[in-house]
């Protein structure tokens, strides 16, 4: 027969040892021989391929400046979000190539590209990216066009005669 207890120290003492659960490592980054961390983003239709690097800020998009290729300043504004979330404006050099959709979709997967690259050089800034959602890809996409339809949902006027 198996032992009784008679009281809680027993009780305690006739209990196995708890597991000891491994601690993770922290985060080490991900940077290749040049120095640079690699990451890619995805909006709509587009897809960036961003290179981050330490350096001054120059920011390059498709062999352009970033100004030239993002002419407004709402583009400007949503590739510029990471930077300014984890305070390191202009200790970048950036270098993205972006392609498929247009310039909105483009803004938006150059920005997660950065987002993922940033947690990949510096996994520290992780929490403050991760805050505001710029590590989570926007899955939304424009919606199929159906048969009989005009659009995706949209019919085409009715007319009784």
């Amino acid at each position: 027969m198996a032992e009784t207890a008679r009281s809680f120290s027993e009780l305690a003492r006739l209990r196995p040892a708890a597991p000891v659960e491994p601690v993770a490592a922290p985060a080490q980054p991900k940077i290749d021989a040049q120095g640079r961390a690699y990451a890619t983003g995805r909006r709509k239709e587009s897809v960036a391929r961003v290179w981050v690097k330490p350096g001054t800020g120059k920011f390059t998009v498709n062999g352009k400046e970033m100004p030239a290729y993002f002419a407004r300043p709402t583009l400007q504004m949503i590739v510029n979000q990471p930077f300014e979330q984890i305070q390191a404006v202009g200790r970048y050099d950036i270098v993205a190539t972006v392609a498929g959709g247009g310039l909105s979709g483009q803004a938006g997967a150059v920005r997660h590209g950065i987002s993922h690259a940033l947690v990949a050089y510096d996994p520290a800034a992780r929490p403050a990216l991760k805050v505001r959602g710029f590590l989570t890809r926007d899955s939304r996409m424009v919606e199929r066009k159906k048969y009989g339809k005009a659009k995706a949902r949209r019919s085409f006027q009715f007319s009784k005669r």
